[in-house]
């Protein structure tokens, strides 16, 4: 048996007359109780002695030291590590099973893969007590951990990369040596600060659709703040490959139902202060999992409130009467409860009614009653309909009230509407011009009153038939007054919180694409912000994105042919053939006039060619602090220009510097919880900016501070260490900055890159100065103790620092080119791909992954890192902006058309395609069929995004609503 007692046990013996469950009990027995039943894992997390300090405390420590030690001997030897366990990398990259944290051991969960031929007390004593101390010894590296037939395996510590050295916090992570979905060994209990009658786990994986043992694994991932980045790159093992918006959805619901436990539990102790806990409300709240369930069982005990129907009955004693009907109508006398000149009590009919508000509350507040109830409704057609308000149709505005023509007679199942409808219809009730209802069938009332009074609430003893009438009066009324309304509260609440996740999912999306738009290299540009009165600015930027020349010209008051000649001198100076206009205002009148002269080869010998971008937020940045800085002596109007133009040449790097919901990539954006908006959207850049990576040497701090890990004051620290130390060498040099802890190290360091090129002019330009010292390495002198590296050590560079791998994979990869005879100065060489598809040819990925002892998606990104070509960036998977020699008016289009365009914003209902006639074409969503997507690249969904070329076919023109309706054919 398990020395380790159940916290269930002592909550129940802490259980008040009352019922309440411990933490509400404040007696000096209950605490008494809670110390006394504390996990004895929690010793084991005392720090350990020094080492042979005292004679005599060796001593005394002897016996207990002995008995350790002779229990990890006999499961010391094993011949194979058993690899159906979870693994984790420490030092030196040797996997280690993981320890079960203190509150798994203590619940005894039971782990979806454990398998039932191991014992569960075998299982409880390897991992607690004294062995533990044992298993993660301070002398030397070991993965003696507790397996299948008592035995396990020690390795022999290798000696470490020169370039390596692992964080000093080790990573208590699961890992798979074949790359399987690793369960977690603690199970999926999760032990949450605020206890609910729900299982977290169980809630999250219902509602988000993932499997429990992955939802188990990304909350302790998120309770280890680990970043979403970090956990989609170098995790992929423990969240079965989910990819970033999948661990966003989890991690946003995740707090929901923590916001649920939080406010119950404030509730809770707040009304148990007040005296109005009783046993059953207890229950009750702990049931709730929405704020709408929390808010129908809190409301009446809510400070203020006049009380309901059933609290005032019960405050004239007509509750022991209501529970007496339940339990014991026998003996029921209502007439006893007569009180003449007690309003409420008068007549026997005021006493029938206030019984039935009592029992109507009960019924209502049952959860077996409303799961019943809510289970019926999933069978039936739940319908929302929208009609014109009487008050709109009178004082409203005439176009305000066209705009939402589709929903002034309209009616939709609820499990069919479309999330834009549902937002659409919201704005409109909000604008009081629609007034929206739930209409639920009379056949779920005919059968859930049926069910109560015939199955769930039918006393067992006899019923007079005017008690049987109570019964049934309270149950329609239950329903009526109470029920139905609660459900078309929850049908609302459901179907406007998945609409406005859509939504905010969709803008994620979209801004994803946006930013991850192909730069445009190596190009002189013009950036040109169109206008009419104040002219339209321009602004030239070098390849390297400095600012070369700015200008304003007046193209559309009558000068425009002695404007062209100035902007065929600079394009001629400057040797610039690639214009960019914004599109803004006047931007339909600037591409035809940059269009004519370039059809009449005004800038001969010059090839121009032009494009057009979104300009939205650029007018905002252009007056925001970070523009000041970096733009002091430009005026606002001309920082728009350039920033336009900084959009083709690196979208990421310009974009990152306005906030995001200014972008306008987005649907009902205004509409929906922009606290979701905000972190969702600053999620999705952080995403972006990790995944394509940073030069820490040459990028922004702005670009730095959307880093996974990092912040703004860290960003901060890392420049000014640059600005005071010079440049960056490796990665490790991250550990010198003030704030980055080995958390942060660990979570930023796979994305931070390195020119090498830049990096070896630096060091050669070093290497008189450092001499014969440079040689020295992390090893320290032969014969001595290793050292800390030295302050020349760290000036090292590593050719691993430019690839994606972690440096907590940096001996793997090591081992790996050593097996297939490579050389890490050959990363990114034709020779390393050669030499890598032949080793995996022959061995097979999961082979190799075995030989090496980690993970088959570790390998896949060593692979990919050691193969990928120097300064690979994903980017180049994405379109870049269409560039255009001519103009096609509105006028000229005609259905049956084919015109290639790109694709402005995607929303549910459709896509939006610009094909440069000045308005956007819809493709509608029944015309995006998977068929017609490419299916060459990797794609992220089957929806297509901002940024992407596509050939379409018109299939209408409204020439008077200015609509164009689109067919795909293909994307480009």
């Amino acid at each position: 048996m398990s020395s380790l007692p159940r916290r269930v046990k002592s909550v129940a013996k802490a259980v008040t007359s009352e019922e309440l469950p411990s933490f509400l009990n404040w007696t000096s027995e209950s605490e008494e109780e809670e110390e006394e039943w504390e996990p004895k894992s929690k010793i084991a997390r005392r720090p350990r002695l020094p080492k042979k300090t005292d004679a005599k405390t060796k001593k005394a420590a002897a016996p207990r030291s002995t008995v350790a030690r002779k229990t990890v001997k006999k499961v010391a030897i094993k011949e194979e590590v058993d690899e159906s366990l979870p693994i984790a990398p420490v030092e030196d990259n040797k996997m280690q099973l993981l320890k079960p944290k203190e509150e798994d051991a203590g619940t005894k969960p039971k782990s979806l893969n454990q398998k039932p031929e191991v014992p569960k007390k075998l299982e409880i004593n390897s991992f607690q007590g004294k062995n533990k101390n044992s298993l993660g010894s301070d002398e030397k590296p070991s993965t003696s951990v507790p397996v299948l037939g008592n035995q396990v395996k020690q390795e022999k510590c290798e000696e470490d990369f020169a370039f390596d050295e692992p964080p000093s916090k080790k990573i208590k992570l699961n890992a798979h040596p074949e790359g399987k979905p690793v369960k977690n060994l603690g199970g999926n209990k999760i032990k949450e600060e605020f206890e609910m009658n729900w299982d977290i786990v169980q809630a999250l994986s219902e509602i988000t659709n993932v499997e429990p043992w992955v939802c188990a694994n990304l909350i302790r991932l998120f309770q280890e703040e680990n970043t979403i980045p970090f956990i989609a790159r170098y995790r992929k093992e423990l969240i079965n490959n989910l990819e970033a918006d999948a661990l966003r959805e989890v991690q946003q619901t995740l707090e929901e139902l923590r916001t649920v436990a939080k406010k119950t539990h404030t509730m809770i102790q707040k009304l148990k202060k007040e005296g109005k806990l009783s046993g059953g409300l207890l229950k009750g709240l702990l049931n709730c999992r929405t704020l709408e369930e929390l808010d129908h069982v809190s409301a009446p005990y809510k400070t203020g409130s006049k009380g309901t129907k059933a609290q005032r009955a019960k405050q004239l004693g007509l509750e022991p009467a209501a529970l007496s009907l339940l339990q014991n109508p026998v003996e029921l006398n209502l007439f006893s409860y007569i009180r003449p000149n007690t309003k409420g009590l008068a007549n026997i009919q005021e006493v029938e009614a206030g019984v039935q508000h009592i029992l109507a509350d009960i019924f209502a507040k049952d959860k077996d009653t409303l799961d019943f109830v809510r289970k019926l409704c999933q069978q039936r057609y739940i319908s929302i309909q929208s009609t014109l308000a009487k008050v709109s149709s009178k004082n409203g505005n005439e176009k305000d009230i066209d705009k939402f023509q589709l929903y002034h007679e309209f009616s939709c199942n609820i499990k069919n509407i479309q999330h834009h409808q549902i937002l659409a219809i919201n704005r409109g009730e909000n604008l009081k011009i629609l007034t929206v209802k739930v209409n639920i069938p009379d056949g779920v009332k005919n059968e859930f009153c049926w069910w109560c009074v015939n199955e769930r609430w039918r006393p067992k003893q006899f019923l007079k038939p005017e008690f049987m009438r109570i019964l049934r009066s309270s149950v329609e009324d239950a329903y009526k007054r109470l029920i139905y309304p609660l459900l078309c509260r929850e049908f609302r609440s459901k179907l406007t919180s998945d609409a406005e996740k859509e939504s905010v999912m969709m803008f994620g999306r979209n801004l994803r694409q946006l930013l991850l738009t192909s730069p445009v290299r190596g190009r002189t540009l013009m950036g040109v912000d169109p206008g009419y009165k104040h002219g339209c600015k321009l602004a030239i930027i070098s390849p390297t994105s400095q600012i070369l020349h700015t200008d304003v010209v007046y193209l559309h008051s009558g000068q425009g042919f002695r404007e062209a000649e100035k902007i065929k001198k600079l394009l001629l100076q400057y040797n610039c053939s690639t214009v960019v206009i914004g599109n803004g205002t006047a931007c339909r009148e600037t591409e035809a006039y940059f269009a004519d002269l370039i059809m009449k080869k005004y800038f001969a010998p010059l090839d121009v060619v032009y494009c057009i971008v979104s300009e939205a937020g650029a007018s905002i940045y252009s007056v925001s602090p970070e523009a000041c800085k970096e733009m002091p002596d430009l005026d606002p109007n001309l920082r728009s220009a350039v920033s336009i133009a900084r959009r083709v040449q690196d979208p990421l790097a310009e974009l990152v510097k306005i906030e995001p919901k200014h972008i306008g990539v987005g649907m009902y954006q205004h509409d929906v919880s922009q606290t979701l908006l905000k972190a969702t959207l600053d999620s999705v850049v952080e995403e972006c900016v990790s995944f394509v990576g940073v030069d820490i040497n040459i990028c922004s701090e702005i670009l730095l501070r959307h880093i996974a890990g990092l912040n703004v004051n860290r960003a901060k620290n890392i420049i000014e260490w640059r600005e005071k130390n010079g440049p960056f060498v490796n990665r490790e040099q991250l550990k010198e900055v003030k704030g980055l802890g080995p958390k942060t190290f660990q979570q930023c360091a796979g994305f931070i890159r390195f020119n090498q090129e830049y990096i070896r002019t630096f060091c050669s330009s070093k290497k008189n100065e450092l001499g014969s010292r440079a040689l020295l390495t992390k090893a320290g002198a032969l014969g001595k103790k290793k050292s800390k590296p030295t302050p020349c050590a760290s000036r090292l560079p590593n050719p691993l620092d430019q690839t994606c791998i972690h440096p907590e994979s940096y001996n793997i990869a090591m081992r790996f080119l050593s097996f297939i005879g490579g050389n890490a100065n050959d990363i990114g060489k034709s020779d390393m791909q050669q030499k890598v598809n032949a080793v995996i040819q022959k061995e097979g990925l999961e082979g190799m992954a075995k030989r090496l002892n980690t993970t088959v998606h570790t390998l896949q990104l060593i692979i990919d890192g050691l193969t990928q070509p120097e300064g690979y960036d994903i980017r180049t998977d994405f379109d870049k902006p269409d560039f255009k020699r001519s103009i096609v008016c509105f006028e000229d289009l005609r259905v049956g058309a084919v015109l290639t365009g790109k694709v402005e914003n995607a929303t549910p209902f459709g896509v939006f395609v610009d094909i440069g006639v000045g308005k956007s074409g819809l493709i509608p969503v029944r015309n995006i069929t998977e068929a017609k997507l490419s299916k060459v690249k990797k794609r992220r969904s089957l929806g297509l995004g901002p940024g992407e070329r596509v050939e379409v076919k018109v299939l209408n023109v409204d020439i008077p609503r200015l609509r164009i309706t689109l067919d795909l054919i293909r994307v480009l």
